[in-house]
């Protein structure tokens, strides 16, 4: 049997100008990606509950008539730790770190270079990793679970069971470093990153999701979601 061929990582690209649309998409595709394009946060947030989440998405910050950039940023990180690059033209210095303490990976300030752009996209693709699982709409895991990030449901045996926004975003942090061990400290910065988060906090989340999607039958008990004493946690692949 022959391996199915990887796809490419998928990059959202979110401007009202569809100049800058052009551009940023020709661009990063001739780095070899696959890329999707909106002309607002509202097309984005539909893009994504519809395909599934991107590996990464490039997004603008004023984006007149509708959502702005901070907005869509807040948006999909109630549910994923999507990475995402800021690109706008606003360069106001508080802006900027309001965007890179609060929303984003990545700020880069236009008019940009397209090579300065496919170095940034290709070096935060390095540092967060390659997503685990098939980014689809809903995101299959093996035969009796695949999550469904953007309504927050895990589908459980074919039974939709909801999720609360930090459950999601707790898979979808454990789900992206599939098969690795994701630290404690790591898992509180990102889930509470304006807060100071303690473990407990983060214990009675897990076992609440660990509820969710696993049972109390043998078979299925800590299939997914594996504790390492005193480092952190790993989410289980298992192929079928």
């Amino acid at each position: 049997m022959t391996d199915t061929p990887e796809k490419p990582e998928r990059i959202l690209v979110v401007d009202d100008n569809a100049y800058t649309l052009r551009i940023v998409k020709h661009t990063i595709q001739q780095a070899g990606y696959d890329v999707a394009t909106a002309a607002s946060g509202e097309a984005a947030l539909a893009d994504i509950t519809e395909h599934g989440l991107p590996h990464l998405a490039i997004v603008d910050l004023h984006m007149p008539g509708g959502m702005s950039g901070f907005e869509f940023c807040r948006t999909v990180h109630q549910y994923s730790d999507l990475p995402i690059i800021m690109l706008t033209a606003v360069d106001d210095e508080d802006t900027v770190l309001e965007g890179l303490e609060k929303h984003a990976e990545d700020y880069i300030v236009k008019p940009f270079s397209p090579g300065e752009l496919i170095a940034r996209v290709s070096r935060l693709m390095q540092r967060m990793g390659h997503f685990a699982f098939p980014l689809t709409s809903p995101t299959y895991v093996d035969h009796r679970l695949q999550i469904d990030f953007p309504r927050r449901l895990a589908i459980v045996e074919t039974e939709p069971v909801s999720l609360t926004p930090t459950e999601t975003k707790l898979l979808y942090l454990l789900m992206r470093n599939a098969g690795q061990t994701v630290t404690t400290e790591y898992i509180l910065r990102r889930l509470w990153p304006a807060e100071t988060a303690f473990e407990d906090r983060l214990h009675v989340h897990l076992h609440r999701l660990r509820r969710k999607i696993e049972t109390n039958n043998d078979e299925y008990r800590d299939r997914y979601i594996v504790s390492e004493r005193g480092t952190g946690y790993i989410f289980q692949q298992h192929f079928e």
